[in-house]
């Protein structure tokens, strides 16, 4: 995944504010470490598919399943489709 100045300007700027329990573990793989997701209408809303969304705490339930509420996976799947 290739990352313009821009991108990764914002990137650090959701990071800064944001606490991670994983410590940016996708950000620190170069994106490739990114848990499994469902992209809803267009990134407007991201699935999480992943067995630990039960715990994880940006994990959000929803009927079947759990929303992602993690702002740097959001904007990852909102800008690059992963």
């Amino acid at each position: 995944m290739e990352i313009t100045q821009e991108h990764d300007r914002r990137i650090q700027e959701i990071m800064q504010d944001m606490q991670c329990p994983t410590d940016f573990d996708c950000y620190t793989s170069g994106f490739e470490n990114l848990g499994k997701i469902g992209i809803v209408g267009d990134a407007k809303l991201v699935e999480c598919l992943e067995e630990k969304a039960k715990t994880c705490t940006f994990g959000l339930p929803f009927v079947l399943g759990y929303f992602c509420n993690c702002p740097l996976r959001y904007y990852v799947a909102k800008n690059f489709h992963r």
